[in-house]
């Protein structure tokens, strides 16, 4: 392990360091010499184009994503009936960006347990279960704020009648 003896010269583990250093250098992995030639800088739409086939991923291979949409296309249609204001759009549009990555980030996880080794899954079962409540607690927040834009609207719309 290495920590840092002065701003230029690193310290290693097998170095016996002081009492004060020890209290206030952290310790760092061994340092391990690079092999072959550095990676390549990846150009942006190599990086665009993984986010995009991450978004066809998420999408596809959840169904519970497919609800989501579902709600968001009847929010949208409903603040284009409504008439909602720009400030209330906003505020829209963001809760439901919230939820849908909420959304990508529990089929990440749901993703990346699978391919587990079945002792590792039972020990880490709790990661899915807090992913999930992440995707709820976003879910209730926006459906709180689309009652507090939408219900004063509904009560004049009905108002009128």
């Amino acid at each position: 392990m290495i920590g840092l003896d002065s701003p230029t010269r690193p310290r290693y583990a097998d170095t016996a360091p002081s009492e004060v250093e020890m209290a206030v250098t952290p310790l760092l992995p061994p340092e391990v010499e690079p092999t072959g030639a550095p990676r390549p800088r990846r150009p942006w739409t190599a990086k665009f184009r993984d986010a995009f086939r991450g978004l066809k991923f998420g999408i596809r291979g959840h169904s519970s994503f497919s609800v989501h949409f579902f709600f968001a296309a009847l929010v949208l249609a409903a603040a284009v009936v409504l008439g909602c204001t720009l400030i209330e759009w906003c505020l829209l549009l963001g809760c439901i960006g919230f939820v849908l990555t909420a959304e990508l980030f529990n089929s990440a996880i749901e993703t990346l347990f699978r391919g587990f080794s079945p002792d590792v899954q039972n020990r880490s079962w709790q990661a899915l279960d807090i992913a999930a409540g992440a995707v709820l607690l976003a879910s209730i927040t926006a459906a709180v704020i689309g009652c507090l834009i939408f219900l004063p609207k509904l009560v004049a719309l009905v108002g009128r009648f």
